[in-house]
């Protein structure tokens, strides 16, 4: 069935199909606002009038290249254009602005083809037993899932470590707005109906994000918003990224390895991987510079955001459960096409399912070609705008986006409020990516806490929360890394104080 399914999608048409939404896809990752969920979405009636295995292989396309195409504006504007891309900003932005804003997108491209494609082999070799970890994992183990993402705001922030968890702890009060998931609750509304859904996450990304970047622009006297001009390099500097590409090779397997167990995890996703990952890779790396523009900084986020792909498809195909909001998209698209998820899905309709899986195989090697390109000359076609031209069209797009949404007024005007918070935070050197995080967790650490405390009612508070072995090992993760530093620097002085007694002795 697996050549059957690759013999079925290497049609001319299928590639044609794959080859345009590949393109599509990464105009839509890099807009703000233009997320890989919605470009799925407003797919998926178009594929109606085509076969499963066409429809299929146009919706996965979309969905692995507009994952990868949120790293562009990441790099090049510092406003992520998914919310799995806001960890790419950290270095793929300081990179641009020296001057290397074409190798942090090749690290990009090809951290993101790596990660997309192990994931894909997880996909083709390890669905079921895979999917049955994801099955272990309940609100206990989601609640400490959302702790253990917390301890990583600490590396979020350049400054003072306390302004970044102050600057979650924002993000972790704006994630309670609105009526509330288990009891039905209305919290913090004010007397504003708008407020009833809660803050749009998309809608507080670009917020936060592209408004400060864009009203910093306002206040550029440059005709570039780089500091060092665009220079055409010479043949031989493609060398040269190969080969500092592959001494990053330890953090990309790492990272991607992230990427597909928290992608396995229904409601993790992207977001949660891709800061996950680049704190991991700044923790455990050997190198220094992180934060300010180096190419492991780039490799983690990225390899780990496309690496959820296939990983949230494990559970998605084996056991019928989503593992992100495009999977259930995708999952309703192979239902509309008579395909029912779940353990015989393969068995009765394996060669659509493999031709699915090939077609992002495929997708994700086009990336290579495909992306690379446009990255590159986009780089120099935005270092070369005038920051009075860029600022205005980041905002507009920024309204555009927002709008596009839920196509609410409202969110765009919740999106420029938080782009003034933002600004602020700017100002007091806060962390705007630690209030984004805040506000992801905040809505699984409530869930997972109130039905953990339900089902503790039936049982032992104690049993529930820190016998079950999966949130065992989350506690410890969770202790090791917020520990990490102070741990790190006692092993610094031990190895400091041994060289020095070594050369005392020589």
């Amino acid at each position: 069935m697996v050549l059957e399914g690759l013999l079925a999608i290497l049609s001319v048409k299928n590639l044609i199909y794959v080859a345009l939404a590949t393109a599509g896809g990464l105009a839509i990752g890099a807009l703000p606002g233009l997320t890989a969920t919605m470009g799925v979405a407003l797919l998926v009636p178009l594929t109606f009038t085509m076969g499963p295995i066409s429809g299929l292989a146009v919706l996965g396309a979309i969905y692995m290249s507009a994952i990868y195409g949120g790293c562009f504006s990441a790099i090049l504007i510092n406003t992520p254009g998914t919310p799995g891309s806001i960890a790419t900003a950290f270095d793929g932005y300081p990179m641009a602005k020296k001057g290397e804003g074409d190798k942090a997108i090749f690290a990009a491209t090809y951290a993101s083809m790596i990660g997309g494609l192990l994931s894909l082999v997880a996909l083709f070799f390890l669905s079921p037993p895979l999917a049955r970890v994801a099955l272990k994992f309940g609100p206990p183990e989601y609640f400490w899932l959302a702790i253990f993402g917390m301890t990583v705001i600490s590396s979020l922030g350049e400054g003072s470590v306390i302004k970044t968890f102050l600057s979650g702890g924002i993000g972790l009060v704006l994630s309670c707005i609105g009526v509330t998931r288990m009891g039905g609750e209305l919290r913090f509304g004010f007397g504003w109906h708008e407020l009833q859904g809660g803050i749009e996450l998309v809608a507080a990304l670009i917020g936060l994000f592209c408004i400060p970047e864009a009203l910093n622009f306002m206040g550029m006297s440059g005709s570039s918003i780089y500091d060092v001009a665009f220079v055409k390099k010479k043949k031989g500097v493609w060398f040269s990224y190969i080969r500092e590409f592959w001494g990053t090779r330890v953090t990309l397997i790492r990272s991607t390895l992230i990427g597909i167990i928290i992608g396995i995890l229904p409601g993790a996703g992207g977001t949660i991987a891709n800061v996950v990952a680049y704190n991991d890779a700044k923790t455990y790396s050997k190198k220094k510079g992180f934060g300010k523009g180096i190419m492991d900084g780039v490799v983690a986020p990225e390899s780990a955001n496309n690496a959820t792909v296939g990983g949230g498809l494990i559970p998605t195909l084996t056991l019928g459960v989503p593992g992100t909001p495009v999977d259930a998209i995708i999952l309703g698209a192979l239902m509309l096409h008579s395909l029912q998820p779940g353990p015989q899905l393969f068995q009765k309709s394996g060669v659509v399912v493999y031709s699915f899986m090939w077609a992002l195989v495929i997708s994700t090697l086009m990336m290579g070609v495909i992306g690379l390109s446009i990255g590159v000359a986009t780089y120099r076609a935005v270092s070369k705008v005038p920051t009075r031209y860029l600022a205005p069209t980041i905002i507009f797009l920024s309204i555009i986006g927002s709008y596009a949404l839920r196509n609410s007024m409202a969110d765009v005007w919740m999106m420029l409020a938080l782009g003034l918070i933002g600004y602020g935070f700017r100002m007091l050197g806060m962390s705007t990516s630690a209030a984004v995080l805040g506000l992801v967790l905040g809505q699984i650490c409530e869930e997972g806490l109130v039905q953990a405390s339900i089902l503790s009612q039936a049982s032992s508070f104690y049993r529930v929360f820190f016998l079950r072995p999966i949130s065992a090992l989350l506690i410890l993760l969770s202790i090791l890394t917020l520990f990490w530093p102070v741990i790190a620097s006692l092993l610094a002085k031990r190895r400091s104080r041994k060289e020095d007694h070594e050369r005392a002795k020589g």
